[in-house]
């Protein structure tokens, strides 16, 4: 849920298998009150981007609690989202990298995250297993 100024939103947190077996798509958004269907392209701007983030993220743990060796691919909806998810990965890497292993997609190759490289897209898994994209 987020709360502030525009009122209280239904955020939604989905995992889909793609058509490779283990590898997951991880999508957010808000709610459409009509549909009950996932908006990816709603902005909120309700000021507690930082507090939905760590929601999301406290999701991972939940689904590969589930599947232990899912790799989940996200990116954002457009290119400043995309940016958002860097950054909010960056100012928190020291933590995920406790559990999670973290890698971003540049000229088309995967690469373990760095701060400051622009990434089109971000793979996570769980720590339990070597990672093998």
């Amino acid at each position: 849920m987020s709360e502030g100024p525009k009122g209280r939103v239904t955020k939604i947190v989905r995992y889909t298998e793609s058509h490779l077996k283990g590898l997951y798509n991880m999508g957010f958004g808000d709610k459409d009150e009509l549909t009950n269907y996932l908006s990816d392209t709603s902005v909120t701007n309700n000021g507690d981007s930082q507090k939905v983030l760590a929601t999301v993220a406290a999701t991972l743990y939940v689904f590969t609690d589930e599947y232990p060796t899912a790799l989940i691919v996200a990116t954002g909806s457009t290119e400043a989202r995309t940016r958002l998810y860097r950054m909010g990965i960056a100012n928190n890497l020291e933590a995920i990298e406790r559990d999670f292993i973290v890698l971003g997609l540049t000229a088309g190759e995967w690469q373990p995250f760095q701060r400051g490289v622009t990434y089109g897209a971000f793979l996570v898994r769980r720590k339990s297993l070597p990672l093998q994209p």
